[in-house]
Parts: structure tokens; sequence; C-alpha cells
């Protein structure tokens, strides 16, 4: 496809009907919306547009459809699979004014609100009728709940409560051409013809653009305990968690912690926390709910199997601030391994009693390819993030051996029966390995798909194939 560069009529369309702060094309604002959080990349639009209605978005994209301009929508920038850079130049679509909290129907626990609201934010607000919407990613402080839909987030209670696939009841979009459409109902039910309203979750803005999402919520857990376990040994961290499951427990969060990646949180932050020597690994685990006897008895169950692989120490946060530090600890990791060294990210997810599998067949590809890597990930549901630093590399082994290295993790992830993005998506950087999951008739059909809503190409061109 071929696409137009945005020109001065274009330009002088969009200055006529939006307000001077809508339309940005100075050099210092297209640089500040040229990146997100993936690496390193850097890609400038050629001008950035920033709605602040259905109406506004939907006259944008029946604008660029007609002229071919290819538009990236973006959320909160937080991104880390390039889902939101302008690989292709032409218009950013900042939903940012979209910051409205429509209404929260406590009678049916429900919300309906914009894109562009604040995950904690939106969490928050809920909070103070004792609602509750469990898809925290580590991100939640900035990050914003459209990119939670176009990324299919999770987060760490996702192992109990699900992704935001299991919230979402009803969307309101803007398609390519312009015209706007609810896709399914307010319902907990939804039998009617194809639901394009799990479509449009993890579809990474590229079949049309969300201006309005309705929430299912749930009754917030009055209490919570913490957690935190210690191993010598980082395949029988990733064993006991199998095993806990087995065992009949069910965890609001079970998180996985490298050593190493301790450490640098720890630094980075400035935090005070004690090691032993030897340990390599770390379990984060957190039981929520009503009843505080029953979730006492769960966090012995829980130990219990623990000891049974070989755990060094089971400590319990006997404080709201001990829980605040560690999760923290947690919450910190991947901002505080990106200051410490070059480094690329991998999201991957296989099912969870394949875990210890997939992290010692990452370190040997790591010593096949001469790469350090740090882990850690929502161990709960199988998900390991696994982050590659560069370290002693050359740059060329950096930039053209490393993809090999890749490859075979995502290789080992597929024969364990697991997929190449659990939550941070494909986009711009993990394209060009979709075929080592899906077969040539799973990408036609999705390209298939991709054609029916937007025939021009023109949303976020570039991402996925």
């Amino acid at each position: 496809m071929e696409f137009q560069k945005v020109n001065n009529t274009h330009l002088s369309f969009f200055q006529s009907i939006f307000n001077k702060e809508q339309v940005l094309f100075a050099e210092e604002d297209m640089l500040e919306y040229s990146h997100d959080e993936t690496e390193d990349y850097i890609f400038i639009p050629e001008l950035v547009l920033i709605p602040a209605n259905t109406n506004e978005v939907s006259t944008i994209l029946k604008y660029c459809n007609e002229h071919h301009i290819p538009v990236t929508p973006r959320a909160g920038g937080t991104g880390l699979s390039g889902g939101a850079l302008a690989v292709e130049g032409g218009i950013i679509l900042s939903m940012e004014k979209f910051n409205r909290i429509i209404e929260v129907d406590t009678r049916n626990l429900q919300a309906t609100v914009e894109p562009g609201v604040i995950t904690q934010v939106f969490m928050d607000a809920i909070a103070e009728h004792d609602l509750m919407y469990p898809v925290d990613p580590s991100s939640k402080g900035s990050c914003m709940l459209g990119g939670n839909l176009a990324e299919s987030s999770g987060g760490p209670r996702a192992v109990k409560y699900g992704t935001v696939r299991d919230y979402v009841l009803n969307i309101e979009m803007v398609l390519p051409n312009g015209e706007i459409i609810w896709t399914g109902a307010n319902t907990l039910k939804y039998a009617s013809g194809y639901n394009l309203t799990q479509l449009m979750i993890g579809s990474e803005g590229t079949l049309g653009v969300i201006t309005k999402i309705v929430f299912k919520l749930i009754p917030a857990p009055k209490h919570n305990l913490l957690l935190l376990a210690s191993f010598y040994e980082s395949e029988k961290a990733c064993d006991a968690v199998s095993s806990i499951f087995r065992a009949g427990q069910n965890p609001s969060a079970l998180e996985f912690m490298e050593k190493d990646g301790v450490d640098w949180v720890v630094a980075h932050e400035h935090m005070h926390f004690d090691q032993k020597e030897n340990i390599k690994a770390y379990l984060l685990i957190e039981v929520d709910g009503n009843d505080l006897d029953s979730m006492y008895k769960d966090c012995e169950a829980i130990t219990e199997v623990l000891y049974q692989h070989k755990v060094e120490e089971v400590l319990f946060a006997d404080s709201s601030a001990q829980k605040e530090e560690w999760w923290k600890m947690r919450r910190n990791m991947a901002h505080s391994v990106k200051a410490h060294s070059v480094y690329k990210e991998e999201d991957t997810v296989v099912p969870r009693a394949e875990l210890a599998k997939l992290l010692a067949g990452v370190k040997e590809i790591g010593t096949k390819y001469g790469f350090q890597s740090v882990c850690y990930g929502h161990a709960g549901d199988g998900n390991l993030h696994i982050n590659i630093i560069k370290a002693g590399m050359s740059d060329d082994d950096w930039n053209n051996k490393l993809k090999d290295g890749i490859k075979e993790i995502f290789q080992l992830t597929a024969y364990l029966n697991g997929t190449i993005s659990g939550e941070h998506g494909i986009g711009y950087v993990q394209k060009e390995y979709m075929s080592i999951k899906y077969s040539d008739m799973n990408l036609q059909l999705m390209r298939g798909i991709k054609n029916v809503f937007d025939p021009n190409g023109i949303l976020n061109p570039g991402k996925i194939f």
C-alpha cells in the first residue's frame, strides 16, 4: 500500500476544524510522540492530532482513509512492542483527551469509561464503591485503559481474575472509514453473531479506534496476605508454581523474580533488602479474600508446598508498608533492568507446568549466543518476561546474531505449547516471529480480517504482520 505524506492541504484541513492545541506539528512535539517504552526505537510522525470526542475521531479517520494517510492510534505510550510507533510516518492519533469516567453503575457492577483514563485512576475511582478492576499491569500509574484493551493486558492478578478480556462487555469504536459502531451489548452473556468486542481486544489498534468501553466490575476483596519465598534453584521455584495449584490453592498473584533482577531494582530504587548468599530466585505470592482465618490456612497450605520444593525461606509481610515494598520490588523491575543496560524484552507464555523447562532453555540459548538474561514475570499463568542483556556482546552480534537466539527462544516456547506474547502484543518488534507459532492459513485469516475492517490499510500499518 502506498501512503500519502501529510502536506499543507491536509494540515490546513485539520487546522480549520480543530483547536490549535489539538494539531501539533512542531519538531519538539513530533519527538515527544516518536517513541514509546519499546527499547530505543524512534519513528517521527508527520503530524499529531488530539481529538476530544468520538465525532472528531470519525472526521479524522474518514479524511485519512479517503486520502490514504496512515494513522497510528496512541494511548499512554507505555507499550513494549512498538504498537504506538508511527513506523510509516503519517499521523499519531493521541487519545489523551478521552479521560472521563462516564458512569459507575453500582446496581449492575459496570462502568462506562473513555480509553484515555489512566488505569490506576480508574482502579482508585471504583475502589471508592468497594469495587475492583483487577487488571493491573506494572505501568498502571501511567498506562491508559485503551492501551489495556489494544494489547490484551493482564498483570499479576490475572492468575486468579483473568485478563482484560474477562472484563470488557461492550466497546464504542470508530472504523477506519469513519463509521461509528458499538461492538456488542452491556450484558454478561453474548451469543448474537460474531463477538466483535473480543476481536477488538488485542487487535493493537489495527482494526478501529476505541472511544468508549463498558467494563464489568467485581466486589473488592477486604483483605490480602503476601508471602516472599526464596530458593537456591530457579527451577525449583518454577516447579513449585504448578504444585501450588495442583494442591487446590488459588492465589491472587504468583510472581517469579530472578536474583539478578532483585539486585538491580534494589540498587536502582535505593531499597533495603537483605538477601542470603546463593539465593537464585524468589516467588512473591498473594492471597486475597474476605475471611482472614481461611486465608491464613491457605497461606499455611501454600507454605507446605513450597517446602516440598526445597524453599530456603518463606517470609510473611507483617505490615502494609512491607507489602508495598515487596510489590515495588517486583513492579519496578522492568524499569530498573532498562536503566542498568541495553536490553531487549521478550514476553513469552507457556502452560505453567512447563515454566522450569522454558527458563532452563532460555539460559542454554543465552550460553550458546553469548547473552545474559534476567527473567521475571507472572509465573502463576506461565508468563515469563525475558530481559536479554547486551553486557559483553559485540555490537555486530547484538544487531545480527541475537535475532537467531530470540528465534530459538520462541521456537522453544512454541514447542512447549506456548506462544510468543502473553500481554505485550506483537506490534512492530515481534512481527517477524509470527510464523514460528502460526501457520500460513492462520496468518491469511488474520490478514483477511484486517482487510475487511481496513481495506486501505491506513490504521496502524506495519504492525503484527
